[in-house]
């Protein structure tokens, strides 16, 4: 019986362990997915100022030389 109290003891530090690691793994996967959902959409939001400048100042060359 103590044989088996011991390897069930065993086996709960074991299971901890690999919890742990899981809940760490968990965290890197969710900041992963932030740090990569950022990386689009910001520039996504900057493109949307940026464009429309860009176009306005084409625009207003091609303009001046009656393009």
């Amino acid at each position: 019986m103590e044989q088996l109290d011991a390897k069930i003891d065993e086996l709960e530090k074991k299971m901890d362990a690999l919890q742990h690691s899981i809940d760490k793994l968990r965290k890197i996967f969710l900041w992963s997915l932030i740090l990569g959902v950022a990386l689009f959409v910001l520039p996504l939001i900057g493109l949307a100022f940026v464009i429309p400048k860009f176009l306005s100042t084409y625009s207003g060359i091609l303009q001046q030389y009656n393009f």
